[in-house]
């Protein structure tokens, strides 16, 4: 049978065809996700190739999301269509299902123990090194390799060092400190999995995301969902028995909390049919917006809550009896209006002095994705992308993009497969010929319907890096013949302050460079920022037109939201980018605009909201602004 390992609260078995009906339970949807969330784990320990370890975690998902009963389905007829389950899978589900068993798991299991798993938690901690430090030293705990890097003993092997051993202390201080968060991305998968496992439950009009998600914040605690309905039982009992619910924190009858199966805490709220307004409002946040809003109603009479605005008297108490009256609204707008007060966006309730601006009609005009007019910050499989030129030039032209620019890495950055001149001149030649045939294309009426009217056009840039030195690593003549030169800092990070800030300051003064991407180097939840004088870099950025970047990787979100405003306080260009290693990635731009919106940026802030002759004469005029 499978007992989950280490956990008899999870030590379930199905029944054997054999055995008599009522002996045993048949595993749960959730027991399902459970395994497969463990194979999927097991396979990341032994080295397999990702797309196989990412097949079972989209499958455990898809399973915990399955509106039916799985293993009763697979018992009683032909395997059933589960998106993101594939065939090789579904014969494992049928195997558990008519035996009891799953061969393929027991074997995994008596190779790798489980508690592997939990060091690739540990940031920069990979599955060669995990089976390296398990197979030589016989470490199988977080415990055991903390113990083994304050020893010293991990030096020992090969590949690893001093410095490795301080880096996984590091990491593993981080682990104990700070609880995970969820990136945006996956806050939002994981919302929109929760939804569509929901939207068909009886009686249910509207579900939708609330708190820190709604208003974009970079990484996502405990995920909010408002939901109208007619059948409020209908939807806590469907709700709090998902598969992918690992428990249920509380269940009422306006109101639930459980925890996911490998995931945050969701808290579901009712709200009353035609009374969004203030519920979304209130459950939107920030805490410090709303702290705002409560006392300008109660200036004018009124107690605000998510219910409504309820009248209160000279006392501050609400009115009772004839004299009371509450006050809803279908709508955030007619709520935010009954404050004298315009719409305020979701992505500026964080009391950053929204209200003030609102008060003032001063709020900006926010930027949005549909205005980009191309990606300044792409790769191809030249350097470390994926995909070919052409596959990623194909995939912004159906985008409706008026260009993209091809920014793969240059020649010292080794690890990423930098080019050298040589490889940039030959890249160049197949730039040339797929600009020749999209404008042929144009011309005949063929192009995608997508492309816009100025047409859609490949530039030829490169992502430059910045040596240690504080050198550019190409020469100025070879910079000067890209369309877009986009610079960049990955080496030496730990150098001083004074020392990082004038290698970032050498690549904004060179006449050639136009972005610099990704400007604090950051990743969150595993690497700190760059230690620059950040009032620095941003006089020189708006002082010579040289854009900061947003990166749009959700992993990087850089530059954050506060230096984002400041430097667009300051004068300074933004761009919005993806940063793409493959056609999916292109996507990545959306968590970019989120974030700009966060920042108060407008689109007259942002470079790549130009059409292309726009922003090829501001590049031209780099020269002359670098004095």
């Amino acid at each position: 049978m499978i007992p989950a390992p280490d956990d008899d609260a999870h030590a379930d078995e199905i029944l054997d065809p054999g055995e008599g009906a009522g002996e045993r339970r048949l595993l749960t949807n959730g027991d399902l996700a459970r395994i497969f969330h463990e194979i999927g784990d097991i396979l990341e320990v032994k080295g397999e190739l990702v797309f196989k370890t990412v097949a079972y975690h989209r499958a455990a998902d898809a399973l915990g999301r399955a509106p039916f009963d799985v293993v009763t389905a697979y018992r009683d007829g032909p395997a059933p269509r589960i998106p993101g389950v594939g065939a090789a899978i579904s014969d494992k589900i049928a195997e558990l299902a008519t035996t009891g068993r799953m061969a393929f798991l027991e074997r995994l299991r008596a190779e790798v123990p489980a508690s592997l798993v939990e060091l690739l938690r540990i940031p920069g901690l990979g599955p060669r090194t995990v089976r390296q430090i398990h197979e030589t030293l016989g470490i199988r705990t977080l415990e055991d390799l903390r113990a083994a890097a304050e020893a010293g003993t991990l030096r020992q092997l090969r590949g690893l060092s001093a410095k490795t051993e301080a880096l996984i202390l590091e990491g593993i201080s981080r682990l104990d400190a700070q609880p995970r968060r969820l990136f945006i991305h996956q806050a939002e998968a994981t919302v929109e999995g929760l939804v569509a496992a929901l939207e068909s439950t009886p009686g249910l009009r509207r579900i939708v995301a609330a708190g820190s998600l709604r208003r974009r914040c970079e990484t996502i605690g405990d995920l909010d969902l408002l939901a109208e309905t007619d059948d409020p039982a209908a939807l806590v009992e469907r709700f709090t028995t998902l598969g992918i619910v690992d428990g249920v924190i509380h269940r009422g009858g306006h109101k639930a909390a459980v925890r996911l199966l490998r995931g945050p805490q969701v808290d579901l709220m009712l709200m009353p049919p035609g009374e969004d307004g203030t519920y979304l409002i209130h459950f939107t946040g920030s805490k410090e917006h709303n702290v705002l809003l409560r006392a300008r109603a109660r200036d004018r009479g009124w107690s605000l809550s998510e219910k409504g605005f309820l009248r209160i008297g000279e006392d501050g108490e609400p009115l009772t009896g004839e004299a009371a009256e509450l006050r809803t609204f279908a709508t955030e707008a007619e709520a935010y209006a009954f404050l004298d007060l315009p719409y305020i966006e979701p992505e500026l309730r964080e009391d950053r002095g929204e209200i003030e601006a609102a008060l003032e009609r001063r709020l900006p005009r926010l930027v949005q994705h549909a205005q980009l007019r191309g990606d300044m910050h792409t790769h191809s499989e030249w350097s470390d992308g994926m995909h070919s030129i052409e596959v990623m030039a194909e995939a912004c032209r159906r985008r409706g993009y008026a260009y993209q620019v091809l920014t793969d890495h240059s020649q010292s950055l080794a690890i990423a497969r930098g080019l050298s001149p040589a490889r940039v001149e030959e890249q160049r030649g197949i730039v040339a010929e797929l600009n020749a045939r999209f404008a042929a294309e144009e011309a005949a009426g063929s192009a995608p319907p997508e492309t816009p009217a100025e047409g859609f056009r490949l530039l030829h840039g490169c992502e430059l890096e910045i040596r240690a030195d504080g050198q550019l690593d190409f020469e100025d003549d070879l910079l000067a013949s890209f369309d877009v030169v986009v610079a960049s800092l990955h080496v030496s990070r730990r150098q001083p302050r004074a020392e990082l800030t004038r290698r970032t300051l050498n690549a904004i003064r060179s006449p050639h460079v136009d972005v610099i991407a990704h400007p604090a180097g950051r990743m969150i939840q595993g690497r700190d920022d760059l230690d620059l004088d950040w009032e620095v870099i941003y006089d020189a950025a708006a002082g010579t037109g040289t854009a900061l970047e947003m990166n749009g990787s959700p992993h990087r979100l850089d530059l954050a939201v506060e230096r984002a405003r400041r430097a667009v306080e300051v004068g300074c260009r933004l761009t919005i980018d993806s940063d793409a290693h493959k056609t999916a990635e292109l996507d990545y731009v959306r968590w970019g605009v989120d974030q700009a919106r966060r920042a108060w940026v407008e689109p007259t802030a942002v470079l790549n909201t130009r059409p292309r002759d726009d922003l090829l004469a501001w590049v031209a005029g780099k020269p002359e602004r670098a004095g």
